[in-house]
């Protein structure tokens, strides 16, 4: 259960950092209005509370991994938000950073 707990959490932190600064960008940059910058910056600020509800204690830890799962969810937002097509290796640049996200998050450790 603590690993699919873990995953939950870094979905959730993925929506929101990739998500906070998609509509940063799309305020700002897209010219769509401060509205959509303001709720940018409420999603990152959300963002910033989820990793400390993972069950690993060390930040350095819980960030690094989440460093895998921000990668590939920022092709897939891409993908469904702004109709990018990853190639194959963005696919497989995103698989190796899963892979190691899943090593420092979830490999058997002593103590």
């Amino acid at each position: 259960m603590p690993i699919l707990r873990s995953a939950t959490l870094f979905v959730l932190a993925a929506v929101l950092e990739i998500g906070g600064a998609w509509l940063v960008w799309q305020g700002i940059r897209e010219s769509r209005g401060w509205m959509w910058a303001a709720g940018g910056v409420l999603a990152l600020g959300a963002y910033g509370f989820v990793a400390t509800f993972q069950p690993d204690a060390h930040f350095g830890r819980v960030l690094a991994a989440y460093g895998g799962v921000f990668v590939a969810g920022s092709l897939l937002w891409g993908a469904v938000a702004d109709g990018y097509r990853p190639d194959r290796w963005d696919i497989t640049g995103a698989l190796v950073c899963l892979t190691g996200m899943a090593l420092i998050m979830w490999a058997p450790r002593n103590g």
